[in-house]
C-alpha cells in the first residue's frame, strides 16, 4: 500500500474533527474543514446525519485517524503497537508515546515545520541533525537527552524562522525545550498523553488489535 497522497482536507473531514495536516491553513478561514464539517462524497452531509457506526467502526476510524496524523502506514504502525504491547505501562499511551517521539514530529512539535509532512521532507533531505549526526529517516526515535537541531544552511535558516514566527503561537510541549535562535530542540524527557493535545480515544485501537 503507497503513502496516502490525496487531499489532507478530505482526512479532516472524514474524521470529524480537525487534525491539522495542512499546516497553517488550517489555523485560517480557508480550512475546509470549518466550512464543510461533514464527510465528504456525494452524500455526506445526509451521512453525518443518519449514519450511526458500529464499534468496530469507531475503532478502526481512531487507528485511521492516528495514522494519518502521523503519517504511517499500517505495517509500520501494527509494530509500534507490537513494540508497545511488549512494554510496561498502558498499552496505549506507549503507542502515542513511540509515534512523538519520532523525529519528524519531534521537528513538527519545536515549530520548525508547517505539518508533519513538511518536517518529514526536511528529514528526508539530510538537513536534520540529532546529536550532530545527520539523521534521514523520519521514523527515528529520540531519547531523553538527545539534541536536534537544523543545519545552519543561510536559506533554511531564514525560511525556518519565519515559520517559527506564523505558528510559534500552538506552543512547544513540556518534554522539549526549543531554542529558536538556533533551531535546536532539547529532548528533557519522555511524552506524557496530556503533552500530546490530541483528541484520540487510543484504547479503541487496543481492543481493535486485541481482537
Amino acid at each position: 500500500m503507497a503513502r496516502y497522497t490525496g487531499s489532507s482536507c478530505r482526512v479532516c473531514r472524514r474524521e470529524g474533527q480537525k487534525i491539522f495536516l495542512k499546516g497553517t491553513r488550517c489555523y485560517t478561514d480557508k480550512c475546509a474543514f470549518d466550512r464543510r464539517s461533514y464527510p465528504p462524497g456525494q452524500h455526506g452531509k445526509g451521512k453525518s446525519r443518519r449514519f450511526k457506526m458500529s464499534n468496530y467502526g469507531l475503532q478502526l476510524r481512531q487507528k485511521q485517524k492516528v495514522k494519518k496524523i502521523y503519517g504511517v502506514l499500517e505495517k509500520q504502525f501494527r509494530r509500534y503497537f507490537d513494540i508497545a504491547n511488549r512494554s510496561k505501562g498502558i498499552t496505549g499511551e506507549k503507542l502515542l508515546e513511540l509515534l512523538e517521539r519520532r523525529v519528524d514530529n519531534v521537528i513538527f512539535r519545536a515549530c520548525f515545520a508547517y505539518s508533519r509532512t513538511h518536517a518529514r521532507q526536511l528529514v528526508r533531505h539530510g538537513l536534520v541533525l540529532v546529536n550532530n549526526r545527520k539523521v534521514n529517516i523520519p521514523s527515528y526515535s529520540v531519547k531523553p537527552g538527545d539534541v536536534v537541531q537544523l543545519k545552519q544552511k543561510e536559506k533554511l535558516v531564514k525560511n525556518t524562522k519565519e515559520i517559527i514566527e506564523k505558528v510559534k503561537d500552538r506552543g512547544v510541549p513540556d518534554w522539549l525545550k526549543g531554542d529558536f535562535d538556533n533551531l535546536r530542540v532539547d529532548i528533557t524527557g519522555l511524552p506524557k498523553r496530556s503533552d500530546m493535545g490530541i483528541d484520540i480515544q487510543e484504547q479503541l485501537i487496543v481492543e481493535l488489535y486485541s481482537k
